[in-house]
């Protein structure tokens, strides 16, 4: 028997485009994967996803008309249960085995045929049969009520069915929206199968307004996408007509000239390929007097609102055009050109009217206002928040830049949350920072603490800037430790796969800025000074929660970086590491050391010290060379006493390389210590002094790293 290709379509009405891309790859591996688990498809077999506004399909190749038959060996019972004296069937087993649909007709004959094999102390009784492998028609009908229960459908739609049975009546249904018709084609040959209250046929329809014949006849599996892409005028590949959109897109933005280019944004090319069945991308524009309102305000609503790809030019300026991606190709498009010219103007004069409304009040008179709004009921109004950033914000920068940036810092800090009380962020809460910033500039303050109030948020997502002036970095580590920390302490903690309060982002920018800026700033000190500004009582202890929280965030943060796990582990949990700005360089020098040949011994021999001194908590890092006895000890001493002063000077100078790469000539009279030197001397003198040396070496040489968890 030889195999052929499956496709199925459920043609539907319009699905929810932001989900459409996942549920068109979700139906189809899903199907398939039911097919593969019944013995239908192959392990070789291709699942190719079609998905359209209008339509789920999914083309898998190597498909079985029926599925081979499969030998099954059975666990009945113990022999001593399932045959009497005589060796005759008990009850018992006459039961087991009616109830596998054994052959009774001779019980003698089919006592016979079980097999007896040992499992464990008991002999025990097991039966051999020969089950029939699924049919098409059944395993497809099972596959496919599967895939449609396990879709990530967003919200269920209920509809009703009209009864096709004698009776008159309705029958209700659930689907992501109501389906009008199924396609099932094995080769050429319609597979008898039924969902949703439809059955399988050959017809399906394309495009609504522009499809050459309706209905559309899908003449074998194979020639779906070109059978559609001919007559139904519609390109099924989700794929596909994302590239066809991409490569249209930069088409008409090339003709338009001038170095324009439409906006990147893989999100909204996703959702406008959800829109349309058969892309049609056309130039439009709009008056130039819009351009005196901020372009974030005006791509966003042209996005956002309307589905248009903004065009900018060669410098990254908006201009007066954008692209729309139709789903109509009529000879002229003037009409649709000038509807969508109509359609935008209202929203970008509501975006200039924002703009022009919000530009009459200042900043500073919004700040009042902050106190009227609930941050959150354990913690507040964001009038009070306000006061707490800024003071967190005024301790940062007094760190790093004494009082000019503290109080660069604390003007910021103030201002920085008065944009949500205005028009412009109310309607659009994705500009919160950058129209701060632009209403800074209009009331005249200076451009540092513009920026500092559009960078505060940054860095927003993984991969994004960083804040681009100091006051920027110290207002957004303020503002996101206080986040951190005011969530932990009234308990709102991520826990598995959700974070509402996306802590784990604002961690992640916190570990950015402290480490890629290289801030002199202790991480620890800065969550003990944040818990600091809260009131009384408001919080739980929990500073070991928080710190095991970041600990877990900056591994993993450095390991996205490239680095293996044990290299992170050993830079991370340095001897007396307080910054984590020169982890980079930690990392770099731990990475140099690893290709040494003095270093798996060296690593070894300091997790050897760490155990040795975990026992003696109490000892401190000094030694009397008069109490040096054995020769292995004299020279271990004189070794540290000639390489430490310059591998300390090279550390001193942030050469961490240089230091690790001096220690490592220590390796042979570390060596020759431990095996001729007993470090737990009875006598307590010695013990102490062997000891102590012992904690110099250890605190030399874990300067830079722990070389402990370097050891294998």
């Amino acid at each position: 028997m030889t195999t052929k290709n499956l496709l199925v379509e459920l043609f539907v009405e319009e699905l929810p485009p932001k989900a459409l891309k996942k549920l068109g790859e979700a139906f189809a591996s899903q199907l398939a994967e039911q097919l593969r688990s019944q013995g239908l498809a192959t392990a070789q077999s291709v699942v190719t996803p079609y998905a359209s506004p209008r339509r789920l399909a999914a083309h898998v190749t190597h498909v079985w008309l029926k599925a081979a038959d499969k030998a099954m060996q059975q666990k009945l019972m113990p022999v001593a249960v399932g045959l009497d004296a005589a060796g005759h069937a008990t009850p018992a087993l006459i039961k087991k085995l009616q109830a596998l649909g054994a052959d009774l007709s001779d019980p003698v004959a089919a006592v016979a045929a079980l097999k007896r094999q040992p499992d464990g102390k008991a002999e025990v009784l097991f039966y051999d049969s020969l089950v029939t492998g699924a049919t098409l028609d059944v395993g497809l009908q099972k596959a496919l009520e599967e895939a449609i229960a396990k879709l990530p459908i967003p919200k269920v739609m209920s509809y009703q069915l009209e009864s096709d049975c004698a009776l008159p009546g309705w029958t209700s249904v659930q689907f992501v929206r109501p389906a009008h018709g199924l396609v099932a084609l094995h080769g050429s040959t319609v597979v008898p199968v039924k969902v949703l209250g439809l059955t399988a046929g050959k017809l399906t329809q394309g495009h609504r307004f522009e499809a050459a014949v309706s209905p559309v006849v899908i003449a074998d599996a194979d020639s779906y996408a070109a059978t559609l892409a001919r007559d139904g005028a519609v390109i099924a590949s989700f794929g596909e007509r994302r590239a066809e959109i991409a490569r249209q897109l930069a088409a008409a933005a090339a003709k338009v000239g001038n170095g324009a280019h439409p906006v990147d944004d893989d999100a909204l090319l996703d959702e406008v390929t959800a829109l349309v069945e058969r892309p049609n991308v056309l130039v439009c524009q709009f008056e130039g007097e819009f351009l005196d309102v901020p372009q974030e305000c005006l791509i966003l609503t042209m996005k956002a609102n309307q589905k248009y790809f903004p065009l900018l030019d060669g410098a990254g300026r908006l201009t007066h055009q954008f692209l729309v991606v139709s789903n109509i190709s009529p000879a002229d498009a003037s009409a649709v050109i000038g509807g969508n010219e109509r359609v935008v103007r209202p929203r970008l004069a509501d975006a200039k009217f924002f703009f022009d409304q919000d530009r009459k009040k200042t900043l500073a008179s919004r700040v009042g206002g902050l106190d009227k709004v609930v941050y959150h009921n354990k913690l507040g109004t964001q009038g009070a928040r306000t006061e707490r950033v800024r003071a967190i914000a005024r301790d940062i920068g007094q760190q790093l830049g004494g009082e000019v940036l503290a109080d660069a810092a604390d003007t910021a800090a103030k201002l920085a949350k008065a944009d949500l009380l205005t028009d412009m962020v109310g309607e659009f809460p994705e500009l919160q920072g950058i129209m701060g910033g632009y209403y800074a500039r209009h009331d005249g303050l200076s451009e540092d603490i513009a920026l500092g109030i559009e960078d505060h948020y940054r860095p927003r997502f993984a991969g994004d800037a960083l804040p681009r002036t100091q006051v920027g970095v110290v207002v957004a580590l303020a503002d996101k430790l206080e986040t951190l920390v005011g969530m932990f302490g009234i308990g709102n903690l991520p826990t598995g796969d959700k974070d509402p309060f996306a802590l784990r982002r604002h961690a992640l920018g916190v570990i950015r800025m402290l480490v890629e800026r290289d801030l002199p700033l202790s991480f620890r000190e800065l969550s003990h000074d944040t818990f600091a500004v809260f009131a009384p009582g408001t919080l739980e202890p929990v500073q070991a929660a928080l710190d095991g929280f970041f600990a877990e965030r900056l591994k993993g943060y450095l390991k996205d970086a490239g680095y293996a796990p044990a290299e992170v582990d050993a830079a991370v949990h340095a001897h007396g590491m307080k910054t984590w700005g020169d982890l980079p360089r930690r990392l770099a020098a731990v990475r140099a050391f690893v290709a040494l040949p003095e270093a798996p011994a060296l690593a070894a021999a300091n997790k050897r010290i760490g155990n040795i001194l975990k026992k003696a908590p109490e000892v401190d890092a000094h030694v009397s060379e008069v109490l040096l006895k054995e020769p292995a000890e004299v020279a271990l001493y004189a070794a540290m006493r000639a390489v430490t002063p310059a591998a300390n000077a090279q550390f001193e100078a942030g050469d961490y390389t240089a230091s690790l790469q001096t220690l490592a000539v220590l390796r042979t009279p570390v060596d020759a210590f431990f095996d001729g030197v007993m470090v737990n001397a009875d006598e307590l003198d010695l013990r102490l002094n062997r000891q102590g040396l012992l904690k110099s070496l250890h605190e030399a040489m874990n300067r830079v790293a722990d070389l402990s968890r370097l050891a294998s």
